[in-house]
């Protein structure tokens, strides 16, 4: 079997820097100097495949490949009208974690583009246990141990990022509904000092957690923060409806709280993590949660403080990114927390309730104050609830056309 490769060239503008190493966070394999002329900038990174691209890598460009297909052309061309152009040259059979260019952004007058794996994994139909008898939070709900059948179904591998967040605010207009009530929660330790001195009040039992005016997805830490360098970053301040809303113009929906757990575990059987039963195996980190004391200082040993983009942190076996830690992900179950011990095929929850239920922890959760980035572990919020740590990803029972 020949090399694995994607080329990836930059055209650039006349007297604007080419920068290859502002390529996303893919692995570089090599970079070969002596193609480097008329301000074109070609490397090589890992992929698989059996077609080329050449041109402006939209995302129609890219439907191909979501849906699975191949060509059987030796090269697929389009005509590019931007100065900048990825060309792609893959060889061998299509595999689900070939980089594409997904995004574009420009800055300080050069561009770079967010490079994603596909968008979603087949999860095989199987059993496995959900829930667990040795829970960790009583109340919540996380027991008994239940052996629960799931059919296949496709999961997104990353959570849905503000870029593709966006995207669809964009296409559509919609407005979120922190925007239109005017705030959301966000965490102390996130506000700078001017957004503090204008909050009058906070949530008793939690008092780190306080409603900021303008605080909402595009803004995380209210008026005077920004997305623009976060784009790859989970979005947040998201409600349950809200994530309802871009799923069904996704062609998509939110999962159970089994196929999410299913999906989660990534394969293994009763393990307290996607990983295992270890939090750091040999020293290295699987999640991006606090560390330090909480709520007085993160030391942001794995990296980060606040929330980290889609792509960090090694994949479970399932091939899913940040399952847990990061971001809080929205499900589709109601919120109860009595459940039968038999075996079950497919569960969607109750039928009825107040609260949906939210699975996998965030930035902010540490054994002392929120064990929840365990598989077994469970929350809830109202439909209309967002926060600075809540966002979400997307299921579906086939994969939907890209938009």
């Amino acid at each position: 079997m020949g090399p694995k490769s994607l080329l990836i060239t930059f055209r650039c503008n006349e007297n604007k820097a080419c920068r290859p190493d502002r390529v996303g966070r893919v692995s570089i394999v090599q970079v070969s100097p002596q193609q480097f002329h008329s301000s074109t900038c070609v490397m090589e990174v890992n992929c698989g495949g059996e077609w080329c691209l050449e041109g402006s890598l939209s995302l129609d460009v890219l439907r191909n490949i979501m849906e699975g297909g191949r060509r059987s052309d030796p090269a697929y061309r389009l005509t590019s009208t931007i100065t900048f152009f990825c060309l792609v040259t893959c060889y061998q059979r299509l595999m689900p974690t070939v980089p594409v260019c997904f995004a574009i952004e420009t800055e300080n007058n050069y561009s770079h583009f967010y490079l994603f794996p596909l968008q979603m994994a087949l999860i095989p139909t199987g059993m496995f246990t959900m829930g667990t008898d040795e829970p960790e939070i009583q109340q919540d709900g996380e027991w008994p141990a239940r052996k629960v059948h799931v059919s296949q179904f496709y999961m997104d591998r990353y959570e849905v990022s503000n870029v593709e967040f966006e995207k669809f605010v964009n296409a559509t207009g919609y407005v979120t509904e922190a925007e239109k009530f005017g705030d959301s929660f966000v965490f102390e330790g996130m506000l700078s000092e001017q957004v503090k001195t204008e909050i009058q009040q906070a949530v008793a039992a939690a008092p780190w957690w306080m409603p900021v005016k303008g605080a909402n997805w595009r803004q995380p830490e209210g008026p005077d923060s920004s997305i623009s360098k976060r784009m790859d970053h989970p979005v947040l301040h998201v409600s349950w409806n809200d994530a309802v809303a871009y799923c069904t113009w996704a062609g998509k929906r939110l999962p159970t709280e089994a196929e999410w757990e299913y999906s989660c575990r990534g394969g293994l059987e009763n393990r307290l993590f996607p990983w295992g039963n270890k939090l750091q195996p040999k020293g290295q980190h699987y999640a991006n949660i606090w560390q330090g004391e909480f709520p007085i200082s993160n030391t942001g040993e794995d990296g980060y403080k606040g929330t980290a983009p889609v792509t960090a942190f090694p994949p479970n076996g399932y091939g899913l990114y940040n399952i847990v830690g990061n971001a809080w992900e929205w499900t589709s179950d109601w919120w109860a927390v009595h459940h039968s011990a038999g075996e079950t095929r497919n569960p969607k929850g109750p039928s009825s309730g107040t609260d949906r239920v939210k699975k996998g922890g965030s930035y902010m959760c540490h054994k002392s104050y929120c064990y929840r980035y365990r598989c077994a572990a469970r929350s809830q919020n109202t439909p209309d609830s967002s926060a600075s740590n809540l966002g979400f990803r997307c299921a579906a029972d086939t994969l939907p056309a890209l938009q």
